[in-house]
């Protein structure tokens, strides 16, 4: 279990139901020993997976304990806080969430926005002296991620600058060389430049992380007393800056670097989205300059995987804008580089998979021909080719196919039920048979047993219409009673009948034998000979002990006559 890394997978949790790999856009998920385990290579560190497992076995990587053990050693700490704390801690007063942190053992809180100006202002006089072409912003590791290893062709095209969170640790650091700088947030992907970038960051917790620690020392930050004078972000507020946990936020504080420019800015949000601006990306003519603001979580940082507060992306938005703030805006003036190249994040390999290895990875889950790939979804995959590149790639396994394994598990009770001798019946709380054997249709006469021909296990047939004894099934389906045995005539037969319970009140089987058989007749012999030898000692045993207990009764009565009638020594 990889709990080093950013998110892993609690394997005695994950239940393989392939949710993950269907939620996971980029395919960052392999199958193994049933239990889905995150490709580190492939993954991007977006959290969808840690959001939507249906019994949390995918988990984030709690650094809670690691800085506890830094402020323990009497480590100083800064805190930079993400912009998008005021979406999630509505309506709370800077100086009180200050005040709440100090409480923790934080020294200082400083505001990530700052470093996104400074970024910012780079990336604004980048574009504004660079050549007609494309520009990817570098300020969401998620998407820096995806790019490098997933579409590794546009790299080139990635602002070369720290992000935001990096470029303001690294102010932090110059200021204060002393200090340890531990970022707070929505996102989970910043525990990756956290791991990668151990100079400048310590540690990077996320909202979440930080609520669980107030309830866990039993602190409110809405409780604490406002104190302006003593509680303040240094070096001071933060400016446009915190505008960029929103869609277009970063373009903003472009636009307010330059004075004019030719250039086009989008922004898109969302995985499926930058994945389809991607796809055809290659295509444009680089007749302008275009800039593209990409976020890996729709709708922007506000609805980050580190979050807990859930509630419309419209009031999230108005809530940042709300807090932009023009008196006393802080600016970095950094005088240091915040250069950075993307060479160590590594594409992943790219297979080509020949036809041939393809039908060849389809037989495997009994595909074999083009009306055998219904393309349910059900192992995660988007179509059933998709899965056998998978399974090329050892990324599947093929008991991963629903519609596979299913036949199978038909295939095996259908071979049992013709195997078995005696007559078996499985019926629905309608009396519509459901499977049956021919053994049973046999019992029941020539007329069934062509019926069984033509329809094969007598499926939806009426089971009224079939058997006289038909009641017996309705009043064990009425009860739920879980077996139920009956002798019945049936024509010149006498027919030995078990039902049993499949699923109470919904679905019952039965067992039907033939009397008169004569291997049935020595096994029934047999078997009630051996019942009525087990009842018989039985009932021997109870008489031999309550023989043996009035006996000891009656002992312990005439001792105690004698030793009272025992003449005293």
């Amino acid at each position: 279990m990889d709990v080093l890394k950013p998110v892993y997978t609690e394997q005695n949790d994950c239940q393989d139901c392939y949710k993950c790999i269907r939620e996971c856009t980029l395919k960052a998920i392999k199958v193994v020993n049933n239990s889905a385990q995150i490709l580190h290579n492939d993954c991007i560190y977006c959290g969808t997976c840690t959001q939507i497992c249906p019994v949390n076995a995918k988990k984030v990587r709690d650094d809670v304990k690691r800085v506890k053990m830094m402020i323990n050693r009497g480590d100083r700490i800064i805190v930079s806080i993400a912009p998008s704390f005021v979406t999630e801690f509505p309506n709370l007063k800077d100086d009180q969430f200050i005040s709440a942190l100090k409480e923790l053992g934080f020294a200082e809180v400083s505001e990530t926005a700052l470093g996104a100006q400074e970024v910012s202002k780079h990336v604004a006089s980048y574009v504004d002296s660079g050549e007609n072409g494309v520009y990817i912003s570098s300020a969401c590791p998620s998407v820096v991620e995806m790019i490098c290893k997933h579409y590794p062709e546009y790299k080139q095209n990635i602002t070369p600058f720290l992000s935001p969170l990096l470029t303001h640790a690294k102010y932090l650091k110059e200021k204060s060389p002393d200090s340890k700088v531990v970022f707070i947030g929505p996102c989970i992907a910043k525990k990756v430049e956290s791991d990668e970038f151990p100079e400048l960051l310590d540690a990077s917790l996320t909202f979440t992380d930080l609520k669980n620690w107030f309830d866990e020392e039993n602190l409110d930050p809405y409780l604490f007393p406002e104190d302006k004078v003593n509680n303040k972000f240094i070096p001071g507020k933060a400016g446009r800056g915190i505008l960029y946990p929103i869609d277009g936020g970063m373009i903003m504080g472009i636009k307010e670097n330059v004075s004019a420019t030719d250039a086009v800015y989008m922004t898109f949000s969302g995985i499926g989205n930058i994945k389809n601006v991607l796809s055809d990306l290659n295509k444009y003519g680089k007749t302008n300059k275009l800039f593209l603001e990409l976020l890996a979580c729709e709708g922007g940082c506000v609805n980050g995987p580190g979050t807990e507060k859930e509630y419309s992306t419209a009031i999230k938005r108005l809530e940042v804008i709300n807090k932009l703030d023009s008196d006393e805006v802080a600016v970095l003036n950094a005088d240091f580089s915040i250069q950075r190249n993307f060479e160590s994040i590594l594409p992943i390999p790219k297979y080509e998979h020949s036809e041939n290895s393809i039908k060849e990875a389809l037989t495997m889950i009994g595909k074999y021909s083009d009306k055998d790939e219904i393309n349910c979804g059900g192992c995660g995959y988007n179509s059933c080719r998709e899965f056998a590149k998978a399974y090329l790639e050892d990324r599947s396994e093929p008991n991963m196919c629903v519609s596979y394994m299913r036949k199978i598990a038909q295939d095996k009770s259908s071979a049992l039920l013709r195997k078995i001798p005696s007559g078996v019946v499985i019926v629905n709380d309608e009396l519509k048979i459901i499977e049956a054997n021919q053994s049973f249709a046999g019992i029941l006469g020539e007329e069934i047993e062509e019926v069984y021909q033509t329809i094969p296990g007598l499926v939806d047939a009426d089971l009224k219409k079939i058997i006289p004894f038909h009641k017996l099934f309705a009043s064990a389906l009425t009860t739920g009673v879980d077996n139920l045995e009956r002798d019945i005539k049936h024509e010149n037969k006498i027919l030995h009948v078990s039902i049993f319970s499949i699923h109470k009140h919904k679905i019952v089987g039965a067992i039907v034998r033939d009397m008169s058989q004569p291997y049935i007749q020595r096994e029934e012999v047999v078997n009630r000979a051996k019942t009525v030898n087990r009842k018989n000692l039985e009932t021997v045993q109870k008489i031999a002990y309550l023989l043996g207990e009035n006996a000891s009764e009656t002992e312990e009565m005439l001792n105690s006559i004698v030793e009272f009638y025992k003449p005293a020594e």
